[in-house]
């Protein structure tokens, strides 16, 4: 025992490279390696099937519709399911006793069974039309619907661990039982009969085949092959070495490549785990080596790594995932994520450098200035985006001269850059993965690392260019620059053999890349066995939230327990969100907290009188149920960087939250001021952009000083009171609002009855707000809403008919008949009883004043700043930077 110890603490590893990866396997693609070469070319053959039948639903079907039939989702779905419910039994053991390296009969059956079950659904769609879907199933379907949720629930017990299937059991029992001395009399109902569970759940299009397996079968898959694709054509040790080119010869400069790294890969994963165990084998025991503890090493990792999920373009899946529940753009989606996204990875990086100041932590190699790297990475990225403008009216100027040849010419241009990219990469060796325990480190330099990889940014270019400038769909998109990242992985040897003179390698090296092509279209889909295995389960969480009461009543129970006080109730909700989401991957995570917590969010808000924009409320739950993979007990990702550091992964998991107060923080701040994700703020006009460019440059700076409060460090080690004075100073800068509504209330009243009025002389595109008190139609209990109306041009009667609200004065009362039918004010005061004895109504009108800038709070913040600042710099010894 005290061996382990001094090896420990010698800076071993607890575990080998071999094990990590099966660390990795047992939690992403399966740990099963069958030693029956039969057995194993099945497996690796359905993966390849599955890989080759989502790229063929993408886009070629539609291209070959008029000879083959074309698959709609209720048959597409069923297949992706089957194809993942087999995998599961295949690839993952039952048990951590179980076999490896053959498959018992018991997971033979259980993979036929499952995937018939599951078959059944795209086979006999029409039936199932004409029968359960139209609420007539048949007792064989109900047989086969229980038996496809029972192996359903075993296959997510295998690929994500216990979680997920005992909330979803919990959810089923529920559903059925619907009284109980364990079901809260809050959320009681009836309860389904077995016939109409299973018909809900397995049968039809809402449950278990609804729209989180669809968003998977559609955008996630793509998504996940063209990171493995990407990782397996060699950008993943790209990435990390031009990460630590970049930042490596800084003060604790193998931490903040571990952030940068971790953000890039994070880009194109899915796993904060296999992000976790990828990065860190390399950035661990750099970061040990230049005096962080096992432990700081470890978080640090931890992280960035679920950071990583929180970045758009792919958000572990629930970009797309948010797209379906809240029916806005994915443009719309990313342009909200990006800021929040992005500061808390700047943030992350300080955070490492007031570590490494703390510590008097050495350089590797020669030191170099921080400063100027920031200096080069904003003059790249001024460089990229002019580059990428220029493009855009290129392209523009194309398409008006010569509309028809704009297409060719593009994919002319394309592989033209491909094949020159490749050329420059050639003239370099090939990116070898470096051996991080190396006595020796020799950091590369930018100039060597940038240009032996710049081909792979183009298939990000593509996707980028779909998604934002064609404005074409998720899949479409990503399915184009999967189709780039096919020909790169194998092209790429064997044009490097032509450019370098190895012309007699030629064959080897193309044979080479096919197999490279092979093993990344293999590991893509077996990365999507959890993926789709926890969509599917998570869909009976969705079902049954919309045939019960639970996602209505939830709000109730909040409120109850916060006595109505917004903060609390906020607070609440965060630490359901956390654990919720403990112990599930990110896709089925975001799944679980927004459909129960999401809409909660909202109309807690709503009653308290503040409107919650519904993009913020999912992000609110998505950023608390995402830190579930830090904290422990359960913090999956903090397990597997001790198992790289050698630390204890409890103290791995508590640092690393305390890393990551700047995400626990961020979406109470963006729930109280939207414009943080841009909410409300127009990317098309000048203005717009200005002062998204503004919120961007307060926000970062608002969060790094956060960063020092929370750290303790900012010139010098602060004192308490400097810390409370920087989070002052950060909480103003966030939102200044606040303040402002505390010295001038943001609204006047205006008496009900004169509502008429007061719609007539709002200004146009301004927002009034009313009040609506009433019976509440479940508990018949009087309840209120906050309801906005935006003032559109025209009269006051025709901006009375815009709101969908029919008035009736009543003396000094104002009273409302049910909303006209398809308003937004239906749907928000659906809840109400308007046939009740008691009448609804209209309790006050509230109308925006005139008030001062609320930016006139950063003037006192900023004297206070001043005034820290002096404090620290009499016992400030060493450069900020």
């Amino acid at each position: 025992m005290t061996n382990g110890n001094e090896q420990q603490q010698a800076g071993g590893r607890q575990f080998s490279d071999e094990e990590l990866q099966d660390l990795v396997a047992s939690s992403d693609s399966g740990a099963r390696e069958p030693d029956n070469r039969g057995v194993a070319l099945l497996i690796a053959g359905l993966a390849l099937a599955w890989s080759l039948f989502q790229l063929w639903i993408a886009q070629p079907q539609l291209w070959f519709a008029e000879y083959i039939p074309a698959l709609n989702s209720s048959q597409t779905r069923p297949i992706h399911l089957t194809f993942a419910i087999v995998l599961a039994f295949l690839a993952y053991p039952a048990f951590k006793s179980s076999p490896r390296h053959r498959i018992p009969i018991a997971d033979w059956v259980l993979a036929i069974v499952g995937g018939g079950a599951a078959f059944y659904v795209f086979l006999f769609s029409d039936t199932l039309a004409l029968t359960a879907r139209s609420g007539l199933p048949t007792q064989t379907q109900v047989i086969i619907g229980a038996i496809g949720l029972l192996v359903l629930l075993e296959a997510s017990r295998r690929a994500l661990g216990p979680a997920l299937t005992i909330v979803g059991s919990i959810f089923l029992l529920y559903a059925y039982m619907g009284t109980g001395w364990l079901i809260p009399e809050l959320i009681e109902h009836e309860g389904l009969s077995f016939t109409a569970l299973m018909n809900a759940q397995w049968l039809d299009t809402a449950g278990v085949f609804g729209i989180p397996l669809g968003v998977s079968t559609a955008f996630v898959f793509l998504f996940v092959l063209f990171g493995s694709l990407l990782d397996k054509a060699g950008a993943g040790n790209y990435f990390i070495k031009l990460a630590f080119a970049g930042l490596g010869h800084l003060r604790g400069g193998p931490a903040k490549a571990a952030v940068v790294g971790s953000a890039m890969t994070g880009l194109i994963s899915g796993s904060s785990i296999a992000n976790v165990v990828t990065t860190g084998t390399f950035t661990i025991p750099l970061m040990k080596r230049v005096g962080f503890t096992n432990e700081q090493a470890g978080s640090v990792e931890v992280a960035s790594s679920v950071n990583g999920q929180i970045m758009p373009p792919v958000m572990g899946a629930a970009a797309f995932l948010m797209v379906e529940f809240i029916g806005i753009s994915y443009v719309e989606v990313i342009k909200h994520a990006f800021i929040p996204a992005v500061i808390s990875y700047i943030a992350l990086v300080y955070i490492v450098h007031l570590e490494a100041l703390k510590k008097d932590m050495p350089a590797l190699g020669e030191a170099k200035s921080f400063i100027g790297m920031l200096v080069k990475f904003f003059i790249g990225f001024a460089v990229a985006g002019a580059a990428f403008t220029a493009l855009i009216y290129g392209v523009g100027a194309l398409r008006a001269v010569a509309p028809a040849l704009a297409g060719p010419v593009m994919m002319a241009v394309l592989l033209g850059v491909y094949a020159l990219l490749v050329a420059v990469a050639a003239r370099r060796p090939d990116l070898e993965v470096d051996d991080p325990n190396d006595p020796e480190i020799k950091l590369p330099t930018v100039k060597e690392v940038y240009a032996t990889g710049l081909h792979y940014i183009l298939p990000i270019v593509v996707l980028v260019w779909f998604l934002m400038v064609e404005r074409q769909s998720p899949a479409k998109s990503a399915f184009y620059a999967t189709a780039l990242m096919l020909l790169i992985i194998v092209t790429q040897r064997p044009l490097k053999a032509i450019f370098r003179g190895q012309g007699g390698q030629m064959v080897s090296e193309f044979k080479g890349g096919l197999a490279d092509l092979l093993d990344g279209l293999i590991a893509g889909a077996r990365n999507m066995i959890g993926i789709g295995v926890a969509t599917a389960a998570a869909g009976i969480i969705v079902a049954t939230v919309t045939k019960t009461p639970i996602g209505t009543e939830l709000a109730g129970l909040v409120e109850q327990l916060s006595g109505g006080v917004l903060i609390v109730m906020l607070m609440l909700v965060g630490l359901f969100s956390l654990i919720l989401g403990m112990g599930l991957p990110t896709t089925a995570n975001y799944i679980v907290v927004s459909s129960l917590m999401a809409s909660v969010v909202v109309s807690l808000g709503a009653q308290e009188g503040l409107i919650v924009p519904l993009i913020a409320a999912h992000l609110f739950v998505f950023y608390f149920g995402i830190m579930a993979d830090v904290t422990p007990p359960v913090g999956l990702a903090s397990f597997a960087a001790a198992a790289v550091s050698g630390g204890d992964p409890i103290r791995t998991g508590f640092t690393a939250f305390f890393y990551s107060l700047r995400t626990v923080a961020l979406p109470f701040l963006f729930i109280f001021n939207p414009t943080l994700i841009l909410y409300g703020v127009d990317l098309g006009t000048t203005a717009g952009i200005l002062q998204a460019v503004s919120v961007f440059v307060i926000a970062t700076f608002a969060m790094l000083l956060f960063a020092a409060a929370t750290q303790g460090y900012f010139l010098a080690r602060s004192r308490i009171y400097e810390s409370a004075a920087l989070l002052l100073v950060a909480f103003t800068l966030f939102v200044p609002n606040v303040w402002l509504n505390m010295v001038q209330p943001p609204f006047r009243d205006v008496p009900p009855i004169q509502f008429e009025e007061a719609l007539a002389d709002a200004t146009e595109g301004s927002r009034l707000r009313v009040e609506v008190q009433g019976p509440d139609f479940d508990t018949g209990e009087t309840t209120s809403l906050t309801l906005p109306i935006d003032i559109a041009a025209g009269s006051a009667a025709e901006r009375l008919d815009a709101t969908g609200l029919l008035l009736f004065p009543d003396g000094e009362v104002m009273r409302l008949d049910e909303p006209m039918f398809g308003t937004d004010a239906a749907e928000a005061l659906a809840d109400f009883d308007f046939y009740a004895d008691d009448p609804v109504t209209l309790a006050s009108v509230l109308v925006p004043r005139d008030r001062m800038p609320a930016q006139i709070f950063y003037i006192p913040a900023l004297l206070l700043l001043g005034l820290v600042i002096l404090l620290q710099r009499r016992r400030q010894t060493k450069p900020a930077f």
